[in-house]
């Protein structure tokens, strides 16, 4: 088997590796393959290894290195895939028990997409029950159980992308593919110390993939650097059967494209008013990374995020819209079988709202989405940590306080995932640094809707200048379980 320095190297690493004949398609999947049969199940990090089907592709790309033929970026090298994108002929569970002997015979269009570019599926990954989509209330709702963090077991990964985020940073896949509707790529890249990019709406089809919310529903990838999500971009953008796609002139992400991506000095918004509460560990990281960016050369100034219910709308547009996509589920009572008491009760309490109630949310929404839209006329991308907080830890819940009695948090009317969720920015969380007790801090770049160039950008120039990207979790005590 490979050695775990090679399984943590970036795609383009890796595919040089390929190309020189270093190691085989081959050697690189079952390397990859038995990490995440070894360490995968102590992390609860898969639904399915797909191992027969990660061998017969790696044999194939094998195939093709040898005989001069490359398809490009990714031939040959591996990735995971969250278990709501349909893989013909593998369960697509949903990570939820409703689901878990389901097969959709056909294959989603990002995993054509990837056939097509020559990678090699290792498995599907782990998630929260429905993506979150009737909500829930801790990391034990999933169908595998709860997602364990790589930089410490005892806490979580952070959802709906659970198993995405530990895949890669326990170095189980170089990459992997997450969703996105609000926040469950920012959140678990955030705390896992990984890259994760959420796209901007409309670029990456959601055809085959479980729905939550069809006007805020995006797919996207984690993986060890932000040049890595680039280049993964590229190879999944547009697909015209999803009818929220943008136009192909627009949808299609040419990386690298130094035209397309902001001039320097890169104008950096420091938003100064989106979190409630932020956590001084996470606030520090955050100010130094601007340092960082500011010594190679990035223009720094605070920037304020505008008044609005922007957090509001979001959940309310994903209540209601979650209603409808899991409508039979709700009709037919199945929603007993999940496991959150929450996502038991939360499809028929969203039923209350009206038409009328959605259409209003949505005139709002599009008054919102312009006056943030004026903002990145004098930025280029706006920047706070990925999260407020650090990676929590795993609590056993309990049946003794129902849902509605306990406390509830104050709604952060700006908090950067509800803004740029419900108006379909670009956005991208990158490591910065460590807590005092070891576990991952990131900072988000946010851009305009359709520039995903920027927010890549801004985070490239970051890490080209910082290596916090490069610290793995020491997982010995796993492998030795």
């Amino acid at each position: 088997m490979l050695d775990e320095k090679i399984l943590y190297l970036s795609i383009r690493e890796l595919q040089a590796h390929l190309r020189k004949h270093s190691f085989s398609p081959v050697e690189l999947a079952k390397s990859y393959l038995d990490r995440s049969q070894r360490i995968g199940s102590k992390l609860n990090a898969y639904v399915t290894i797909t191992e027969e089907l990660a061998l017969e592709q790696a044999r194939a790309a094998e195939r093709e290195i040898l005989a001069g033929r490359h398809r490009g970026p990714l031939n040959g090298i591996p990735y995971a895939l969250k278990d709501l994108v349909a893989v013909k002929g593998y369960p697509t569970t949903w990570g939820a028990r409703p689901y878990a002997d389901q097969k959709l015979e056909y294959n989603a269009t990002v995993v054509e997409k990837l056939n097509q570019a020559g990678a090699v599926l290792i498995g599907k990954a782990a998630m929260i029950e429905l993506a979150g989509g009737l909500g829930y209330t801790n990391g034990y709702a999933s169908l595998t159980g709860p997602c364990k963090n790589p930089w410490n077991p005892d806490c979580w990964t952070c959802g709906s992308s659970s198993g995405s985020g530990a895949i890669v940073a326990a170095g189980l896949a170089p990459w992997a593919l997450g969703s996105d509707t609000r926040g469950s790529i920012i959140c678990p890249a955030s705390w896992c110390g990984v890259s994760g990019l959420r796209p901007s709406f409309g670029r990456v089809s959601r055809y085959g993939a479980m729905t939550i919310a069809w006007s805020m529903d995006k797919l996207g990838p984690m993986a060890c650097t932000a040049d890595d999500c680039g280049v993964i971009l590229s190879v999944i953008a547009h697909d015209a059967r999803d009818h929220d796609s943008l136009q192909p002139s627009e949808a299609h992400f040419r990386y690298p494209a130094p035209e397309l991506e902001p001039r320097m000095p890169l104008r950096v918004g420091r938003l100064t008013n989106v979190w409630n509460k932020i956590d001084l560990q996470v606030q520090q990281a955050a100010t130094e990374a601007l340092r960082v960016l500011e010594r190679a050369g990035a223009r720094v100034s605070d920037a304020q995020m505008p008044d609005g219910p922007f957090e509001q709308a979001a959940e309310l547009t994903i209540l209601i819209e979650a209603a409808s996509a899991f409508q039979t589920l709700i009709d037919s009572g199945e929603c007993a079988k999940l496991a959150d008491p929450l996502g038991q009760i939360n499809g028929y309490a969203s039923r209350a709202f009206s038409a009328s109630d959605y259409l209003q949310i949505q005139r709002v929404r599009t008054i919102l989405q312009q006056k943030v839209d004026k903002l990145f006329d004098s930025f280029d991308v706006l920047t706070t940590a990925g999260q407020p907080d650090l990676a929590q830890p795993l609590v056993q819940p309990t049946s003794k306080t129902p849902p509605h009695e306990e406390r509830a948090e104050p709604v952060e009317p700006r908090a950067p995932d509800g803004v740029s969720s419900l108006c379909g920015l670009p956005a991208i969380a990158v490591p910065c640094g460590f807590s005092s007790n070891g576990l991952p801090l990131a900072i988000q770049f946010i851009g305009r809707a359709g520039n995903d160039h920027a927010v890549v950008a801004a985070a490239r120039l970051f890490q080209s200048h910082s290596d916090w990207h490069k610290k793995h979790p020491d997982l010995s005590r796993l492998q030795h379980a």
